[in-house]
Parts: C-alpha cells; sequence; structure tokens
C-alpha cells in the first residue's frame, strides 16, 4: 500500500449523506432480524474415522 502524501489529501472532499427516511417510523429506525446457524455431524460407532459436518447460516431482515 503506497502512503498518501499531504497534497493528495488535500485535495480530497467530503460530504454528507441524505437521512435515511425510508427507515423512518414514528421516530424510529427499525428492521426485524432472523437469524439461524444450524450444523449437523456425525461419527457413531466408529473407531479411527473422521466426521464430516456440513453448517448452513441464514439471515432474513425485514424493514417497513
Amino acid at each position: 500500500m503506497n502512503e498518501i502524501t499531504l497534497h493528495e489529501l488535500e485535495g480530497e472532499s467530503t460530504e454528507l449523506l441524505p437521512e435515511r427516511e425510508t427507515l423512518f417510523f414514528n421516530r424510529a429506525n427499525w428492521a426485524g432480524i432472523y437469524a439461524s446457524n444450524s450444523s449437523l455431524a456425525l461419527n457413531a460407532a466408529s473407531l479411527f474415522s473422521t466426521a464430516a459436518s456440513s453448517a448452513v447460516q441464514t439471515i432474513v431482515v425485514s424493514q417497513g
């Protein structure tokens, strides 16, 4: 990664983002979030073996 010079830094500008009116409801921002993590592994009645696992992650976001 290259260092930025003071001259390059002075050439940068910023701006404010608009208000998030799409999430505004009764003076509060809200979102319903459901998250689920599940995994299953089986290694039964077997000596000197390995177990494999499969995992699933689900995230659902509802905004209104």
